[in-house]
């Protein structure tokens, strides 16, 4: 497989290099729950925590609090407080955390039909 030529006029030594700066989005992106959450919001309308938590199963609250701050410092995911008692929060993707999760459906698409093989054979 050959590497995109964006990939090549931006990164010289490539994304595998160490000062690529890729590398830190790619981190927030790919964790196990940056993945899900992305793909949780893609889902549709904007998701109160209480929510996202139930989509997301598994996840703990800090993970949650600590994944959705870092999604949205990197201007993926939008957090829309109301200012009603009690608090009323609301996430939802921007256009670039939505553009992004189009790209990572094939991916999680990919993983749902693999995944048993590869734990088989790992198993």
């Amino acid at each position: 497989m050959e590497v995109s030529q964006t990939l090549r006029r931006h990164f010289p030594d490539g994304v595998i290099a160490a000062s690529c700066p890729s590398r830190v989005v790619l981190d927030h992106v790919t964790s196990k729950w940056g993945f899900l959450v992305l793909l949780a919001l893609a889902e549709g309308d904007s998701l109160r925590w209480s929510e996202l938590r139930r989509r997301v199963q598994g996840v703990s609250e800090k993970m949650l609090a600590q994944t959705l701050r870092t999604l949205e410092a990197d201007g993926l995911v939008a957090r829309d407080a109301k200012p009603v008692v009690p608090p009323h929060v609301e996430y939802s993707l921007t256009p670039l955390g939505a553009e992004l999760a189009q790209l990572l459906t094939p991916l999680m698409d990919w993983l749902v039909v693999h995944a048993p093989d590869i734990l088989d054979r790992a198993g």
